[in-house]
Parts: structure tokens; sequence; C-alpha cells
């Protein structure tokens, strides 16, 4: 028994001295990058042989070594924690991202690159590297709402496309070293598979919400009835969408500016040439009828009821943003952002007061300001850790 035991303990001590000898040789991912962080990032080129070995926790800190070297702070947790252990590192609060010279920019694509041929599923970041292929449902894997909305955007901020009316997605592909805004974006620009892959993250994205229905659906509704059923899980934003749709699908021209803009990004949209009102079917007046009646119970639930937090999962950041805004505008707020302004102005119900005060809130609606308030930070850290 005693030579079992000697012969166990024996294997055990091999085993334990293969494993120390083997942390002796292999170098943590931090240490493996460590002759890159001498590497001159604006004045010589990476190539595609020197990063093809690089795992992607060590291409993260590539990343990190290229714009944190000007100070950038990441809301990344890998990257950031990574950049506290460097003596080099020093957190910039003012940091730009145009502060990268065009030979950090072309270094960060051979990254990103080499970082896209890891992936098991399309990410954020990666659809630059699908404008000539159509991507499938499997290649997305499962994302968060704020991941598919990125996706969905990327595809059009690649050719320069300003998002106004969502100022955090401006924001976020502001701060991408890529973008580049362009006030003659037009749909138009996108090629056959950008078009095809954006329909694809729309289908996936609301088969994961598990919507029966969203904007962009109600062609299949003209002579169909909806039922309120069919709207849960919809937010007041998208609501306004899905029943506006119904009278642009007949080629309606609004006078609200971002009703007008929406639809004129749709391929299917034909604007009437003046701003008549078009004739709706039985069947989709009470459509309409539906979808209103939904958009009142969710208004009151706003006065009435705490807002669940199940719910704001399901919305898009900006949703649930306008959500919160909306409890305001009840009573008469007036915003600095102009699109915001236009959004209320377009509602019969808004009375701009100059004189708005928080304080006219009922004990309900503060509280419902809250969790909204804090959804929105929590959604927008996560956003913006997604990408570099």
């Amino acid at each position: 028994m005693a030579s079992m035991r000697f012969f166990v303990g024996g294997v055990a001590l091999c085993a334990l001295m293969a494993v120390v000898s083997w942390a002796a040789h292999a170098a943590p991912p931090a240490d493996s990058v460590k002759e890159w962080e001498s590497f001159d990032f604006r004045n010589k080129t990476t190539t595609a042989d020197q990063l093809k070995d690089l795992d992607e926790t060590q291409l993260k800190y590539l990343r990190g070594i290229v714009f944190g070297k000007h100070g950038r702070v990441f809301d990344e947790e890998v990257i950031q924690n990574w950049l506290k252990t460097r003596s080099w590192y020093k957190p910039d609060p003012k940091y730009k991202v145009t502060v990268l010279n065009d030979n950090e920019r072309k270094n960060m694509d051979a990254i990103k690159e080499a970082e896209w041929r890891k992936h098991k599923t399309v990410e954020p970041g990666d659809l630059k590297f699908y404008r000539d292929k159509e991507i499938t449902r499997e290649q997305f894997g499962d994302h968060t709402n704020i991941e598919w909305l990125i996706m969905r955007s990327e595809i059009e901020a690649i050719h320069g496309k300003r998002f106004d009316d969502q100022p955090w997605l401006q924001r976020f592909f502001e701060e991408r070293y890529w973008y580049h805004p362009n006030a003659n974006y037009a749909p138009g620009q996108l090629n056959d598979f950008e078009r095809k892959n954006m329909a694809t993250i729309a289908e996936a994205q609301k088969k994961q919400r598990k919507l029966a229905l969203a904007p962009g659906d109600m062609a299949l509704f003209q002579e169909t009835p909806i039922s309120a059923e069919l709207l849960n899980g919809l937010g007041l934003y998208e609501l306004r969408l899905l029943r506006n749709e119904v009278y642009a699908r007949h080629g309606k021209k609004f006078h609200t500016a971002w009703l007008q803009q929406y639809f004129e990004e749709e391929d299917w949209y034909k604007p009437l040439p003046d701003y008549r009102e078009p004739k709706l079917s039985a069947v989709e007046e009470k459509n309409v009828a539906i979808i209103l009646g939904a958009e009142k119970r969710m208004h009151d639930d706003l006065t009435t009821k705490p807002v669940p937090k199940a719910e704001l999962d399901n919305l898009f950041l900006e949703d649930a943003r306008k959500l919160r805004y909306e409890i305001l505008a009840r009573h008469g707020k007036t915003f600095k952002d102009h699109w915001l302004n236009d959004y209320f102005r377009s509602f019969s119900w808004y009375k701009p007061d100059p004189n708005f005060s928080e304080a006219t809130l009922n004990t309900l609606e503060k509280k419902n300001v809250a969790t909204i308030l804090a959804y929105e930070r929590k959604a927008e850290k996560e956003a913006n850790a997604t990408a570099a």
C-alpha cells in the first residue's frame, strides 16, 4: 500500500513539475506582446504575416498599444486593465481619435483584419470585411440589442452616414478610427451584399427579441388584420414607425422631418408628388387604430406603473432614451438637441414650457426616469466596449 501511495504521489509530483515547467516557459498574453510596445506604429507598417500567430487577446493588446500611446481610456476592461500595468501608459481625458495619423490607421486596419480572421461569428467592427460577402444568420450568432444595432448601422457608417437622430450612436462612430462622415451619403450607395446583410441582421434581431412584428413588416398586413398581441415587445418609437409605415406604403410624404428622413432610406418607399393623404383600406384603418391603442397604453403606463427592467432590455438604447424624454416632454420640457425638439413637436400633445421643472413629475414618473437613465448608462458603457 505504501508503494502504491508513493507511485501515485510520484505521478502527482511529475505532473506538478510539468505544470511548473510549462508555466516557466509559456509567456502570458501580456508578456507575449512586450516586443510590440516599442514598435513605432506611427511610422512603421505591420504585415499580416507578423500578426497571424497572435491570438485574440494579444491582438486586443496591440490595439491597446496603438491607442494607449495617445492616452485613450478604454471601456473594454481587458485592454484597460492591461494598460494600467504599463509604465508608459498615461491616461489622457482629452484624447480624441483624430490624433492618429494615416500610418496608425493602416496598422489598425491590419490588426482588425487579423482579429476578424480569428472570430468564430461576426462581431461589431467586422462589417467592413463583408462588403462583398453575404452573411448567413448562423454567422452572426447571438448578440445584445446594442450589438445588433451597431452592426446594422456600421454597414451605413462605412459609407459615412450620420446618425444625428441617435446622438450616442453618432458619438460611437465618431470615436472609431475608420469613420469619415459624408454629408452626401445616400442609401443608394449600399451594394446588394450590404443590403442583404442589413436585412439578415434585422430579421435575426427580430427573432432573438421574439418579436412577431417590427418596422418594415407592414407590407404583409395591408389586407390582413393585426392583433394587439403581435405588438408585444415593441417600444413607443417602433410603434410610431409601424403606424406611419401604413401610410408610407401608399406613398405619403410627411411634413415631419424625422419621419420623412426615415422612410426615404427604405428601398420600397415611393413618395407621391404632393402631401395628399393616401386612401387606406378598412383593414389598414383598423390596424392603425390598434397600434395607436398600444401607444396610448404604453404612454399611460409611464405615469401609472413602474417601468419593468425586462421591458427596457428589449429596447434599443435610443428608444429607451426617447421613453425617458417623453416623460419629461409630457410636462413641457424643451431640449437642446434640435432633432429631439422636432421629434416631440410632431405630436399634438406636446406643449413646450419655458418654466419646466422636474418637480412637476409625480413620484412614479421620477422613479421611471431614474430606472431608464440607469439602464441607458449601463447600455452605453457596454456599447462603447464592443469595438475599438
